[in-house]
């Protein structure tokens, strides 16, 4: 099992794993993804196993069903147990973002799974994420 510091949501059931520096915005985009009916899976880091060749992600015990809200605290929320990570999304600053990536993709506990990079404030951030899942079979 590999703990990693991400947050991750279930969107019709596909796991999407939200990693990024503290402060980049992955709570609030896993915040603005729950609105727009996402399930919360991890908020803050995520526990990461290989099962039948596929990256699970869970919420360390102490983390399950709570999300940051920056500028409140931690709020309860309720909370899929597990999902099967369909995609990465890495979080940064436009400017540093590739337009055009020659492999949209990364490696995690030695699976390969695709990764998009999106500007988490941005307005399109949301409507990335769920157009590339809709890409994928």
């Amino acid at each position: 099992m590999s703990l990693i510091h991400a947050s991750c949501v279930a969107i019709a059931g596909s796991g999407v794993v939200i990693r990024g520096p503290s402060g980049a915005g992955k709570s609030d985009l896993a915040l603005r993804l729950i609105d727009a009916g996402a399930e919360l899976v991890a908020d803050d880091c995520c526990d990461i196993v290989v099962r039948d060749g596929q990256l699970v992600a869970t919420a360390p015990a102490n983390l399950a069903g709570k999300i940051e809200v920056r500028g409140y605290g931690i709020v309860d929320l309720p909370f899929r147990k597990e999902a099967h990570v369909a995609l990465v999304v890495d979080v940064m600053p436009e400017a540093e973002i590739e337009r055009m990536p020659e492999t949209p993709t990364c490696g995690i506990a030695g699976v390969t799974v695709p990764r998009l990079t999106v500007d988490a404030f941005t307005a399109s951030a949301e409507a990335k994420i769920r157009a590339v899942l809709g890409r994928m079979p």
